[in-house]
């Protein structure tokens, strides 16, 4: 016995809800807009850290004295008229706390020139250690300065965004670990060379102001133009129709026109739910979020083609003359199916969500309405415009003359 449920009397209130839904998103995207990212709006991306000076070194002489800061190991890298071109390493295996680093700088095994000075009081993991990129790594008479997590201070994005409040456009969130103290900043500008390099300045006058020269290291810097943000736009969207054009191909080959324009309008559907919660919740969109919609787009037309199989098989098989209950028995014998497959792919993407912080985060949170999404119109919107199509369907002579089901009541039971 397998029990038959009527998904057909739902299929109009549905399809209303969600025609809602999305005319709702059109007027937040109209009212409120995308908050693209920085991949798809010219501007300035800084990852900074707020953390406190480690140790401190300084040149004084005639040659040039690069330090190249590695995962495993400091280097100086000596060069220049009338130097010894040499390079000095200090592996970490060796010199594993800042204060042993420091030592070996200024002891024996020292570069001509070359001052080391601890400013940590605790002891600090030579492991751990980072520097600010902004600042030239040619060493001068100026300290040039190695920093590390203080475990023991923590700062909040709200403190590094009122550090910036007299620079307009900015946006701070933070990244990692609470214990890293990093943090994005992402300013909006026109895209020209000069302008990023003011904003950059005001950027750093700002943050030294608030929290000192000596706690503020830039990890990195990028910078988007105007062209290849709008490049990037363009080829985003050609991405997406393309995706949509080759799903339709592949529905029309392997079932019938009807059938591949329901799936596309399903996953057309699924697309236009998440871009309506990205315009409402203002979540940035950036290629993370596209690449998560094109993963539901995938994940949403496997549903659907896993229901059309049925119906398409169901229709060589049951003595019906309604076509509504070829797709009643067809959603009914896929659903746990649909059920299990989506409750465990959302144990993982839950997991993502919960225990990473970021872009990661906003993956996988846009995942989460997609496949609840993908689920959804799987069943009901692909299946109502099938329905729509096919409202005269007739039986035809294919069917066999013995059916796999005879019909009791569709609110109760279908008998084998």
């Amino acid at each position: 016995m397998k029990k038959i449920y009527n998904f057909s009397k739902m299929f109009l209130p549905f399809a209303v809800l969600s025609i809602v839904l999305i005319i709702s998103g059109v007027i937040a995207v109209v009212v409120r807009g995308i908050n693209f990212g920085l991949d798809f709006e010219p501007g300035l991306l800084q990852e900074i850290r707020i953390a406190p000076t480690a140790f401190s070194i300084s040149y004084t002489g005639t040659a040039r004295v690069t330090a190249e800061l590695s995962p495993s190991a400091l280097s100086l890298v000596v060069t220049g008229a009338g130097a010894d071109n040499t390079t000095k390493t200090y592996p970490f295996a060796q010199y594993t706390t800042v204060t042993d680093l420091v030592a070996a700088i200024n002891g024996t095994e020292s570069v001509s020139g070359v001052t080391a000075v601890a400013v940590a009081q605790e002891a600090v993991s030579a492991a751990e250690l980072f520097v600010n990129s902004a600042v030239s790594t040619v060493l001068t008479d100026s300290p040039y300065r190695f920093y590390y997590a203080d475990a023991q201070s923590h700062y909040t994005a709200d403190e590094v965004r009122n550090a910036l409040s007299g620079i307009d456009g900015v946006a701070v969130k933070e990244i990692g670990q609470d214990s890293d103290d990093a943090y994005q900043i992402r300013i909006s500008a026109t895209g020209t060379e000069g302008e990023s390099k003011m904003i950059q300045d005001k950027v750093s006058a700002a943050l030294l102001s608030a929290f000192g020269a000596e706690n503020v290291a830039v990890i990195k810097t990028d910078f988007i133009g105007a062209q290849f943000s709008q490049s990037l736009v363009w080829q985003a969207s050609l991405l997406v129709i393309a995706t949509l054009v080759l799903i339709w191909i592949y529905a029309a080959i392997r079932f019938s026109w009807d059938f591949a324009l329901g799936a596309v309008l399903a996953v057309i559907h699924d697309a236009l739910i998440m871009v309506t919660f990205i315009a409402w919740t203002q979540m940035e969109f950036s290629t993370t979020t596209l690449a998560a919609i094109l993963t539901i787009v995938g994940y949403s037309i496997n549903a659907t083609v896993v229901i059309l199989d049925r119906v398409r098989s169901n229709m060589r098989t049951l003595n019906v003359s309604h076509f509504t209950d070829i797709l009643n028995v067809s959603l009914s014998e896929t659903l746990s199916r649909t059920i299990y497959t989506t409750l465990t792919t959302l144990v993982a993407v839950l997991s993502l969500y919960i225990f990473t912080t970021g872009s990661m985060k906003d993956f996988a949170l846009a995942l989460i309405v997609g496949m609840i999404s993908g689920a959804y119109s799987s069943i009901y919107i692909s299946s109502a415009i099938i329905a729509l199509i096919r409202r005269n369907w007739k039986p035809s002579d294919e069917v066999k003359a013995v059916p796999v089901y005879q019909r009791n009541s569709f609110d109760t039971e279908f008998s084998e």
